[in-house]
């Protein structure tokens, strides 16, 4: 356990009388512990207040409707959607499936692209107790059968684009006992599929008795999110009502009411958008702007327009923001704060100080985790605090243990427990798991999917604590911030990509024996880009055919960000004593053809194949920053 200074404060905090003075000039950094602390009592009494009435996410839109009907709720394409007008048509939507015959509990999977029909189906079958998965419209072929799955979904209801109906259509025969409704007015193919716009049109707006859904308890699945996680194909993380409720008071670490408006330009399958945002949104009264896809030429013209208050944000984001040419108008906008993950630190500064951001709130935290943290304090870098004081008093607590980066594990004591790492170190985030998780699992799935989430006997024999598989370090201040992820998932263009997911696809061409898939990183960019060592079946020239057509079989069967943009072919496969594959070495040696004497290619988007990667052309590349 936190030793040293830790113990001191632990001592510290039961002597009677001790005064805020004595707490300040004994541990400085205690300060910016109580500035948390003081939104924290607002998300926790807005979370036990919920629990305790039984009152779930859609029992506070229902009373959003009544107590504010004509209020704007969502702001889309310069429409504007109310309150009541998104109830009725998620009263519409609850009409249709009750004709279903679902149970409470059971799933509906929706691949619906940013638009308020997401929004109105999702809330049409929560008011029926139903769980809703998330299906990130950009996946195709066997990840989305998977995904699909996964969820034991009973029902799919896609969007209204014609390219998620020609996704579907591709995989409609090994999901023949699932219905699928199609929204929109496009030509069906086929009658496998139903028109769900004339059923719309046709059902009635009356409300539902919340006795339909009276089965809902705290346990029961609000929605799965799916992630690629860090062990694979995508799983569908679990968002327990209790959960939801936890989403919806998020942005009360911002301070936002119904007098703020949220401006919303990431997709709502991912939990900052369906979660932070929607959610964060139903939960403090407040109205959301979507737009239907991130535009860095017309982010503040939106948030201008529409008078944003609070904007939601990805690292890569602001950098794209940042390329923008400088204008007059920058800084000119009604943005109180930016509440999002992923900036980093070299461009925070200068994309604050552009723009005129007043304060910047960065967070930390995993779908399927059991916690998260946040910055409040507008600590440039830093993504929340790690801090023993606040341990004190958090139901989840967070530890950040040493890590041996050669063994990919944590680094353990004499009697196999792990290290507390101190102040100015970086190590691997462990936060404590409550019994209802480990009841329910992180994941939808069996007990292995889950159980590689967890680390055992951290700091002492028996116990059990949720890894992120994330290397955060904290400074004097017990402030921290993201330093790397581990393991077999890596974050490219605001996605996690599953170096499984990629690696089962390229060895789905017969003549590829392996793919070796890792990220690399990219000067002046985000996250990591994904790069393959290739090993071919024996006898395969490294051809322009063979480049070819492993571009386009990653085109048709991978979201554009999980598509390898560098591959090497090494003669040999390198693998430890157990049979696993090395990456650090391959990492290190990164895209340099400099370094690599492998032949080396890089994605040539504008000659639809791999190209080589010459050292004239790395140059180039690197120069002009075109990765």
């Amino acid at each position: 356990m936190p030793k040293n200074r830790e113990k001191l404060l632990y001592g510290a905090a039961g002597v009677v009388g001790s005064s805020i003075l004595a707490w300040r000039t004994l541990f400085p950094w205690i300060v910016y512990d109580i500035q948390l602390l003081k939104t924290a009592v607002k998300f926790g009494k807005h979370m036990v207040t919920n629990l305790m009435s039984g009152k779930y996410l859609i029992d506070m839109f229902e009373d959003d409707v009544q107590k504010s009907p004509t209020k704007p709720f969502i702001v889309f394409e310069d429409k504007v959607y109310t309150y009541e007008v998104m109830d009725q048509q998620a009263n519409r939507v609850a009409s249709i499936a009750s004709q279903w015959k679902l149970k409470v509990g059971e799933t509906v999977a929706i691949m619906i692209t940013n638009e308020p029909a997401f929004i109105w189906t999702f809330l049409g079958l929560q008011k029926l107790g139903i769980a809703v998965a998330f299906i990130n419209f950009n996946i195709r072929m066997k990840p989305l059968v998977q995904s699909i799955r996964a969820c034991d979904s009973k029902v799919l209801i896609i969007g209204q684009e014609d390219d998620l109906l020609q996704a579907a259509e591709e995989v409609r025969s090994e999901l023949e006992d699932i219905p699928i409704f199609v929204q929109g007015t496009s030509l069906l193919q086929s009658q496998s599929y139903t028109r769900f716009d004339e059923l719309m049109q046709q059902a009635v707006p009356a409300g539902v008795c919340k006795a339909v859904r009276a089965g809902v308890h705290p346990l029961m699945p609000s929605c799965y999110i799916l992630t690629s996680g860090t062990t694979g194909l995508p799983k569908p993380c679990i968002i327990t009502q209790a959960k939801a409720i936890g989403f919806s008071a998020f942005l009360l670490f911002v301070k936002c009411s119904d007098k703020d408006i949220v401006y919303t330009p990431l997709p709502l399958y991912h939990s900052a958008a369906g979660g932070i945002g929607l959610m964060g949104a139903i939960g403090t009264g407040a109205t959301m702007v979507l737009r239907g896809k991130f535009s860095a030429r017309h982010f503040w013209e939106d948030c201008r327009k529409y008078n944003v208050t609070i904007a939601q944000y990805i690292g890569e984001l602001c950098r794209y923001l940042l390329a923008v040419p400088e204008s007059a108008e920058d800084g000119k906008h009604c943005i109180r704060v930016m509440v999002g993950n992923g900036l980093r630190q070299d461009i925070w500064e200068k994309f604050q100080t552009r723009f005129k951001v007043p304060k910047i709130c960065e967070f930390f935290g995993a779908t399927e985790g059991t916690t998260s943290i946040i910055n409040v304090s507008n600590r440039v870098g830093s993504c929340g605090r790690v801090s023993p004081f606040i341990n004190l008093f958090d139901p989840v607590k967070k530890y950040i243990v040493k890590f041996d980066y050669t063994e990919s594990e944590p680094v353990r004591d004499k009697y196999g427990h792990c290290i507390a790492v101190r102040p100015g170190e970086t190590g691997l985030l462990l936060t404590t798991i409550p019994p209802e998780v480990f009841e329910i699992g992180f994941y939808k799935g069996s007990k292995d999917i889950n159980e590689k989430k967890i680390i055992r006997n951290v700091f002492k024999d028996g116990d059990a604590f949720f890894s992120y598989g994330d290397l955060i370090m904290i400074d004097s201040n017990y402030f921290a911030y993201f330093k790397d992820r581990l393991g077999d998932t890596f974050r490219w263009k605001g996605e996690n990509v599953s170096t499984y997911e990629v690696a089962d696809v390229m060895t789905g061409l017969n003549f590829i024996h392996d793919a070796n898939v890792y990220g690399v990183e990219i000067p002046g960019a985000d996250g990591r880009a994904g790069m393959a060592a290739v090993h071919l079946i024996d006898g395969t020239p490294v051809s322009n055919d063979v480049l070819k057509m492993i571009f386009n079989h990653c085109m048709k069967n991978l979201p554009i960000y999980a598509q390898p943009v560098f591959l090497r072919f090494p003669k040999d496969q390198a693998l430890t004593l157990t049979f696993k594959q090395v990456k650090v070495e391959l990492v290190n040696e990164g895209y340099n053809p400099n370094i690599i004497k492998d032949p080396l290619f890089f994605r040539d988007d504008v000659n639809h194949t791999y190209s080589p990667l010459t050292k004239e052309k790395y140059s180039q590349l690197i120069t002009k920053s075109k990765l």
